[in-house]
C-alpha cells in the first residue's frame, strides 16, 4: 500500500522554484550592475570599494526561493512537515551562508588584485 500525503505542497515546489530563479536572475544583473559601477568610477586604480548592500535582498529571495522549495519538495515526497523544514532549513541556510560568504570574499579579493585576477580561462 502506498502512502500519499493528503495535501501535497505541490503549489509550493512551483512557488519556491520560481521566487529563486527570478530573484537568481535578479542577483546576476544586481552584481554586474555593481562590477560595472565600481570599474566605470576606476575601481582599480583607486580606493572605491565593492559594496554589497544592494545585492543582499536578491540574496535573500534566492534564499527563501531555495528553502521553500526544499522542504516543499520534500514534503511531495512524504516527509512530515516538522521532519522536511527540519532537514530543509540547516541545508538551506548553511548553503546559503556559504555561498554568501564566499562572494564576499570573492569582492574583496577583487578590489585588493583588480578584475584580471579573476581570468579563469589563463587558468587552464
Amino acid at each position: 500500500m502506498y502512502y500519499y500525503p493528503p495535501q501535497a505542497p505541490y503549489l509550493l515546489v512551483v512557488f519556491g522554484l520560481f521566487a529563486a530563479f527570478t530573484s537568481g536572475l535578479a542577483l546576476n544583473a544586481t552584481l554586474k550592475l555593481i562590477v560595472k559601477q565600481w570599474q566605470a568610477a576606476g575601481g582599480e586604480k583607486s580606493d572605491s570599494r565593492l559594496s554589497t548592500k544592494q545585492s543582499t535582498l536578491p540574496f535573500v529571495g534566492v534564499t527563501v526561493g531555495l528553502g521553500t522549495f526544499l522542504c516543499s519538495g520534500l514534503g511531495v515526497f512524504g516527509f512530515p512537515p516538522v521532519l522536511a523544514y527540519g532537514i530543509g532549513l540547516p541545508i538551506t541556510l548553511g548553503t546559503c551562508w556559504l555561498v554568501w560568504s564566499q562572494l564576499g570574499s570573492m569582492l574583496t579579493y577583487m578590489e585588493s588584485q583588480g578584475m584580471k585576477s579573476l581570468d579563469l580561462d589563463s587558468l587552464s
